[in-house]
């Protein structure tokens, strides 16, 4: 299924590099967009998008190009190899710092290009600039145009922690007392609200925390305080590892990225609600009323 290949390449280990910040405010990009060691990755499903404004010196990355569609399935794991080629081209080494910035409210797919990045071996090392292109605008930090020059880099997939999960993973997960699955949708989808998927309703066992709650009308992340409030009725104990699942994998991204801001061991199932749903042995249950 979609998670295997890359599943078989990235087993679970420590990274060797001290971990960066998970959120960085445009301030704090503004005085260190000049370290030798940082990319700027601007995703968006447009490259006009790009082509009109980005901050100086910020690479665009189409985020399909690392969560491609198949007729089985959309928002796939990548092939490592494909993903490497990705990657290099961005300019991105193995020692590389990349700061990833979202546009026109694209919070979501930004979000699941930083969990795919840290499956592929850059697990510490990347960090998402809250409020995206709008905050560095707001900030009166200044954008261009211009196309900066980029030398390919020599980053290559190597294992690391893996943060994207498939089935098997998560039938696993619901027998442990040590983990937590967390449903990101919105709470009427999670009750049985029809979705357009085969079944209704959420994984047996799962929480709810809609990923819509993480983050505010201006596409930031709320403060530390602010998310803790929705995390901890559903997940207790810090120590637990949550997995996070939506539709497809992109919006539990958000949930999965608010849990690693208050240092949450945080997964994505990736196969999501669109293979779930569809495998009629697989346990799912509605909220009653």
């Amino acid at each position: 299924m979609k998670i295997r290949v890359l599943f078989f390449f990235l087993l679970i280990s420590g990274n060797a590099f001290a971990q960066v910040p998970v959120l960085v405010t445009p301030q704090w990009l503004n005085e260190h967009q000049h370290d030798p060691n940082l990319v700027i990755v601007q995703v968006s499903f447009l490259q006009a998008a790009y082509d009109y404004e980005h901050i100086p010196g910020a690479r665009f990355l189409w985020p399909t190009s690392l969560a491609p569609n198949s007729p089985q399935s959309s928002y796939n794991a990548p092939d490592p190899k494909e993903a490497e080629k990705v990657l290099q081209d961005l300019g991105i080494n193995t020692h590389s710092h990349v700061v990833i910035c979202h546009v026109l409210g694209e919070v979501a797919p930004a979000a699941r290009m930083f969990a795919t990045m840290e499956q592929l071996g850059l697990y510490g090392q990347v960090s998402f600039l809250n409020g995206g292109l709008d905050a560095w605008k707001k900030a009166g930090l200044p954008v261009t145009k211009d196309i900066p020059t980029v030398t390919k880099g020599k980053f290559k997939v190597k294992p690391g922690k893996v943060t994207l999960v498939g089935k098997e993973y998560v039938l696993k997960t619901l027998k442990s007392d040590s983990h937590v699955v967390v449903d990101a949708r919105a709470k009427n989808l999670y009750d049985g609200g029809p979705s357009g998927y085969l079944r209704n309703g959420h994984i047996a066992g799962a929480k709810n925390i809609p990923y819509q709650n993480m983050i505010d009308v201006a596409n930031m992340f709320k403060p530390v305080d602010s998310l803790q409030k929705y995390f901890t009725p559903v997940v207790p104990n810090k120590k637990s590892e949550v997995v996070a699942y939506c539709f497809i994998g992109q919006t539990a991204s958000v949930v999965y990225l608010a849990g690693r801001v208050m240092g949450y061991d945080m997964k994505v199932y990736d196969g999501s609600m669109q293979e779930w749903s569809w495998l009629v042995d697989l346990p799912m249950e509605a909220t009653k009323d």
